[in-house]
């Protein structure tokens, strides 16, 4: 199994096939219930971040904020992915940091383009339920090139992403891609496709480590797993919107 989230790499289940655990196995229905609640609390520090914004309209307040969450959710994800025993803990602890992140950047869109938050909302619900309901009923059949070209495709948009942060700290900026041109919508519209194609091989993943029995805790990361993605999906949308939005 080949995916292009880091989270959930070629053995993050197999390394646990025959694990014993008293708790139990994973299974599908479980790693949804904990995807939902991690859903739910990276809702409570954005909704709170976003009243900060906008009672103050001063990003001054919020940004502390957006660095905490930032910061910390990368060094809690990157325990997640090499502690995996701990994600019960560490997946709801990054689901809440992210939530300042969510709130404070979604507030500060929705401040220059009032309504792209509920567009961009529904529009990533719209994706992963579709998506799931085409995984579920075969209609995209994740086979070893489907697995290749989405893996690709990601490493690249990191790669260009890297070196667009990279190269900001001289002054150099990648020409076109953050731009609302033809080829910055182009490349924008082209990274929330295969941020959504990367929602089906966590859809495969996950599927694939409650048929070989992996250890209860899973639930935990392979729902941290998912909720990588759909954070992805979502500022890919939002960044999107925005750029379509500036050109009227």
């Amino acid at each position: 199994m080949r995916t292009a989230n880091p989270a959930l790499s070629d053995k993050t289940f197999k390394d646990y096939s025959g694990y014993s655990d008293a708790s139990g196995v994973m299974t599908i229905n479980g790693t949804v219930n904990k995807t939902f609640l991690m859903l739910v609390l990276a809702l409570f520090p954005a909704g709170w971040i976003w009243s900060q914004y906008f009672n103050s309209g001063n990003i001054a307040v919020v940004l502390p904020w957006l660095v905490v969450g930032g910061i910390g959710g990368f060094i809690v994800a990157m325990i997640t992915i090499f502690k995996k025993q701990w994600a019960m803990v560490t997946a709801p602890a990054y689901a809440i940091l992210e939530g300042f992140v969510l709130g404070g950047v979604s507030a500060i869109f929705e401040s220059q383009y009032p309504g792209i938050v509920v567009q961009a909302v529904s529009l990533t619900l719209f994706i992963l339920l579709s998506l799931l309901f085409a995984y579920k009923s075969r209609l995209i059949k994740v086979t070893d090139n489907f697995r290749l070209g989405v893996v690709a495709a990601t490493g690249g948009i990191a790669l260009v992403y890297f070196a667009s942060f990279i190269l900001g700290f001289f002054g150099i900026h990648i020409p076109m891609i953050h731009s609302n041109g033809l080829f910055g919508i182009g490349f924008s519209i082209f990274v929330v496709i295969i941020a959504s194609m990367n929602l089906v091989l966590d859809f495969d993943f996950i599927e694939k480590g409650a048929a070989s029995g992996a250890p209860k805790f899973m639930e935990w990361y392979a729902a941290f797993g998912l909720m990588v993605t759909l954070i992805w999906l979502y500022l890919e949308i939002l960044r999107l919107l925005a750029k379509l939005r500036s050109r009227r």
